[in-house]
């Protein structure tokens, strides 16, 4: 199955955070798209990776997605280099997508970073055909994705563009919220962490209001660009 859209998370739950309204609108549209998560989130505050993986999946549901994979590696600890690059670029070759949607190039988490730029380093590999890869016991063709765009995670960094997704912000809160055991719970005796202040979900719709004002629309989600995009018209552009 070939897909239009690949978006890859480090943590199951940062496509949801960031970029979960973007995903809608483009299945809205007709576009194939999948989620690709490189770890199962298991050092993680609350919860454990386990448990990630069902409301990964819960979520991919509610999300429509076509697929949703997960590479397993080592949460915290990966680094860039061939054992960790290798997966990526097969789940590249084998899903085929035009677009990759990747973390944030700098971020508060380590791991966000990290992981943009492992994915981009996958990106190039992954179009390189003496890099080889097997599926299924089978070489896999070369495959270099057209775009890569990063979505912008929990610290405010200026976007490139932004996409109105005012009118799927039910479906993409409803999405966050598959990851029930990462919030507020009352009377739990867990561990605190950003993600369970009493107002998160507050403060996810501020900053999606925030990005909206760039282009007058209630809510969007902003996005940076590796390279220059092209336009056929200044018209294009809103």
């Amino acid at each position: 199955m070939k897909l239009d859209i690949l978006a890859i998370g480090v943590h199951p739950d940062d496509i949801e955070l960031s970029c979960a309204g973007t995903i809608l609108k483009e299945i809205a549209a007709g576009k194939k798209v999948g989620v690709l998560d490189l770890t199962h989130g298991e050092l993680g505050t609350r919860g454990s990776g386990p448990l990630r993986l069902i409301e990964a999946a819960n979520s991919a549901k509610i999300l429509g997605l076509s697929c949703r994979e997960n590479v397993g590696l080592a949460d915290g600890f990966f680094i860039n280099d061939q054992e960790h690059i290798l997966p990526i670029v097969e789940i590249l070759r084998k899903y085929q997508p035009d677009i990759i949607l990747s973390n944030a190039p700098k971020d508060r988490h380590p791991d966000h970073g990290r992981a943009s730029k492992l994915t981009s380093d996958a990106c190039f590999y992954s179009g390189l055909r003496k890099v080889e890869t097997k599926m299924n016991g089978e070489i896999q063709d070369a495959w270099r994705p057209k775009s890569i765009y990063n979505y912008i995670q929990d610290r405010f960094i200026e976007p490139d563009f932004v996409v109105d997704i005012t009118p799927f912000l039910k479906t993409k809160m409803e999405s966050i919220k598959a990851f029930s055991s990462q919030f507020y719970t009352p009377g739990s005796d867990e561990p605190e962490s950003p993600l369970t202040m009493k107002n998160f979900f507050e403060y996810v719709e501020s900053r999606m209001i925030d990005m909206g004002r760039y282009i007058q629309v209630d809510y969007a989600e902003g996005f940076l660009m590796e390279r220059p995009a092209g336009v056929e018209s200044l018209t294009d552009l809103r």
